[in-house]
C-alpha cells in the first residue's frame, strides 16, 4: 500500500508536467527522416528520401554530398505523413564522401541514412542535429547496424509519452512485486510478437485506428485504477497481466508503425528488427526502474494525501489520454 501511494504521488508529480502538453503530445514524437541509396549498376544509385509531416507542413532538410554528383528531377508523393521523393543519383563514387543533412541541426529530428552496394556491401548511420555530416567508409558492419536500431528503439520508447503512460498506469494497476513482474513481462511479450509479425509484413493493420486505440487502452487501465480505489476489484485488478497482453499486442503494432516510418536496411532486416526490440525493452525497464526507486524515496518522506488524492494521477492520465483519442479520432 505505501508503495502504490508513493507511486500515485509521483503520478500526480507526473500528469502535472504532462498537462501543459497536452494539446500537442501525439504518439511517436520521435520520427527520423529516412535516405536510402541502392547501387544499380557501377556509377549509378537510386535515392529514396522520406521526411516527417505535421499535417501539410514538411522539414526543410536536403541530403548534400561532398563530391560531385548529379542527380534527376525528383518524383514526390505523400505517405503516412511523410513526404516521400525519389530520383536517380550518377556519381563515381559514393565511399569516402562526406554525407551532409543541410538544415538537420535547426531541427529537433535524426536521419538514418543507408546505402546498399553492388557488391552486396552496405552502410548504414544515424546523423543527428548536433553531427548532420559524416563521412562514408568502405563498408559497414552488422554490429554498427545494431547499434543504431538499439539506440533507435530505446529514444522510441522513452519519447514515446503514450507508451510511457500506459506502463506507468500498469504499474499502478499490478499491486506487489510478483503481479508487476508478471504484468510488465506479458506487456513485453505480448508487443514484441506483434512487432516482429507486422514489421515482417505478416500482420497488416491501419496505423491509424492503431494509434486511437492504444490512447485508450490508457484511458482503460486509468478507469480500471479508479474503480479499484472506489473498491470494486474486477478482472483488471486481480489480473492485469490479461490487460497487459491484450493491449500489449496494440502496441505492438505502434511500434511496429513507427519502425516502417523509420525504415529498415534490407540486407539486415532481422538484426535490425531484433535490436529495435531489444532498445525498446531496455528503455522500458530504464523507466520501471526509475519510477520505483522513485517510488522507494517516496516511501521515505511520505506526503500526508487525503483519500480522493491517490485518484488525482489516475483521473488526469485518463483525461490526457481521451484527449489523445479523440484528436486521432479526428485524423481518419
Amino acid at each position: 500500500m505505501r508503495r502504490l501511494a508513493a507511486i500515485s504521488c509521483l503520478g500526480l508529480a507526473i500528469a502535472w508536467l504532462l498537462l501543459p502538453f497536452a494539446a500537442t503530445a501525439l504518439a511517436h514524437e520521435v520520427r527520423p527522416a529516412y535516405l536510402e541509396i541502392r547501387e544499380l549498376a557501377p556509377g549509378t544509385f537510386s535515392v529514396l528520401w522520406k521526411v516527417p509531416m505535421r499535417g501539410d507542413m514538411k522539414l526543410s532538410l536536403d541530403p548534400v554530398f561532398s563530391g560531385e554528383t548529379k542527380a534527376s528531377l525528383p518524383t514526390a508523393r505523400t505517405a503516412q505523413g511523410a513526404a516521400i521523393e525519389t530520383w536517380a543519383l550518377e556519381a563515381a563514387a559514393l565511399r569516402g564522401q562526406t554525407l551532409t543533412i543541410a538544415g538537420l541541426e535547426a531541427t529537433m529530428t535524426d536521419v538514418l541514412a543507408h546505402i546498399e552496394y553492388l557488391d552486396g556491401s552496405a552502410w548504414t548511420q544515424r546523423l543527428t542535429p548536433s553531427e548532420p555530416s559524416t563521412t562514408i567508409p568502405v563498408a559497414d558492419s552488422a554490429v554498427k547496424v545494431a547499434g543504431v536500431y538499439l539506440v533507435l528503439g530505446v529514444d522510441h520508447i522513452l519519447f514515446g509519452i503514450d507508451h510511457l503512460l500506459f506502463v506507468f498506469s500498469l504499474l499502478m494497476l499490478a499491486q506487489g512485486l510478483g503481479p508487476l513482474v508478471k504484468t510488465i513481462t506479458t506487456f513485453t511479450i505480448a508487443h514484441s510478437v506483434t512487432l516482429a509479425l507486422a514489421t515482417l509484413g505478416l500482420v497488416h493493420v491501419p496505423q491509424a485506428p492503431v494509434e486511437a486505440v492504444i490512447a485508450l487502452s490508457i484511458v482503460f487501465v486509468a478507469a480500471e485504477i479508479i474503480r479499484r480505489e472506489q473498491g470494486y476489484h474486477g478482472v483488471a485488478a486481480q489480473a492485469p497481466w490479461l490487460v497487459a497482453f491484450g493491449f500489449g499486442l496494440l502496441h505492438g503494432f505502434g511500434f511496429a508503425g513507427a519502425l516502417s516510418e523509420t525504415g529498415l536496411p534490407t540486407t539486415h532486416i532481422p538484426l535490425a528488427l531484433l535490436f529495435f526490440n531489444l532498445g525498446v525493452e531496455f528503455g522500458q525497464l530504464l523507466f520501471v526502474a526509475v519510477v520505483l526507486a522513485l517510488a522507494a524515496v517516496a516511501r521515505r518522506f511520505p506526503l500526508p494525501l487525503p483519500p480522493w488524492g491517490q485518484r488525482v494521477p489516475a483521473y488526469a492520465i485518463g483525461s490526457i489520454a481521451m484527449f489523445w483519442t479523440l484528436q486521432r479520432l479526428a485524423t481518419f
